[in-house]
């Protein structure tokens, strides 16, 4: 999925005139019975054909929100989940997740200038996609999310940072317990208690447990929630309690 929509093959777009002979060259081609290899294609072209149709014509049919997202990439892309959720129906969609990526961060240069832009983009594309969403009203019903693989590190080498290991996250929603700070705050000082070592402050929550909350609001069991995070026992909060 892509800001703009399902992506289509544009020759077979049956939106183009131009294209109709070409699909119906296409359709006899698809119809042939072919050995194992050429039928597994075809069936991954034909479902990824008519699962691109069904998309971009409920789409169509979704009416204009009254939002309006910027044009970075971000926005442009949670602008186009907001317009998902509100075809869900179409769709015949009762549960639906989206992964959004948003690079930039790996400021090993360039951090005064950079992270300052990233953080005013971010702002900006959430505060967007959850004016759309109460719009919809939806809001209890979608929580968004950040997560990430790494932090950064209080050192600096030079006109940057490195990998670290903590980092903050951010959750909204109608279904949110918010304006909280969840976990506890490492003290920010080089050489303190919570510095392994060259600024790299360890974390006082897993992703686990972060996890494992999210889970539980989007409708898992304690039995199921166990079987995705194995790892979830060995840290002492199980309910984080930051959803309703």
């Amino acid at each position: 999925m892509t800001a703009e929509g399902a992506p289509m093959f544009e020759a077979l777009n049956p939106q183009h005139d131009w294209n109709h002979q070409r699909i119906a060259l296409f359709d006899q081609l698809i119809a042939l019975d072919n050995h194992t290899l050429g039928n597994s294609y075809k069936k991954i072209m034909s479902r990824a054909r008519i699962n691109a149709l069904m998309v971009n014509q409920a789409l169509d049919n979704t009416p204009e929100l009254a939002i309006n997202f910027s044009e970075d990439s971000l926005s442009q892309e949670l602008a186009m989940a907001a317009r998902l959720i509100s075809a869900r129906k179409a769709l015949g969609m009762n549960r639906q997740v989206f992964f959004i990526g948003f690079g930039g961060w790996d400021t090993h240069d360039r951090q005064l200038i950079e992270h300052p832009r990233l953080l005013a983009t971010l702002s900006n594309a959430l505060g967007s996609f959850n004016q759309a969403i109460e719009e919809l009203s939806l809001a209890e019903s979608v929580t968004t999310f950040t997560a990430s693989d790494f932090g950064r590190t209080l050192t600096s080498n030079g006109d940057g940072t490195d990998h670290g290991w903590g980092g903050h996250q951010l959750v909204m929603g109608g279904g949110v317990n918010g304006g909280q700070l969840y976990g506890v705050m490492p003290e920010l000082s080089l050489n303190s208690n919570d510095d392994f070592g060259e600024g790299r402050m360890i974390p006082t929550t897993s992703s686990e447990e972060y996890g494992a909350q999210l889970a539980r609001w989007f409708g898992l069991s304690e039995m199921e929630i166990a079987q995705v995070f194995p790892t979830l026992s060995r840290f002492d909060q199980r309910n984080l309690a930051f959803l309703r």
